[in-house]
């Protein structure tokens, strides 16, 4: 398992993690969470976690960071892939 702390900006592409849940903790700024059937807004020291198979797609208002708790060897962008992917356990 690892914790990766981010920071981030903008709106995230939709993806989905097969294998695995994925937990966003809030260190600054704001982080919505898009699902297919909901919006989940946090704030500094709210975490949500985001069960294994549902798609979602982050955004975040300028400086927002965020720390990551997953399997080391997980995307970033799932299954979506694009110019937003990151190596494999790089630091982002």
């Amino acid at each position: 398992m690892l914790v990766k702390v981010a920071r981030i900006e903008g709106e995230f592409v939709w993806h989905q993690h097969d294998d695995t849940d994925e937990l966003f903790l809030v260190l600054s700024g704001e982080l919505t969470i898009a699902l297919p059937e909901a919006e989940v807004s946090l704030g500094v020291g709210d975490c949500y976690v985001v069960p294994r198979g549902v798609r979602h797609r982050p955004s975040a208002t300028p400086g927002t960071t965020i720390a990551l708790l997953e399997p080391a060897g997980v995307v970033n962008t799932g299954e979506a892939g694009g110019d937003r992917t990151a190596a494999v356990d790089q630091a982002i």
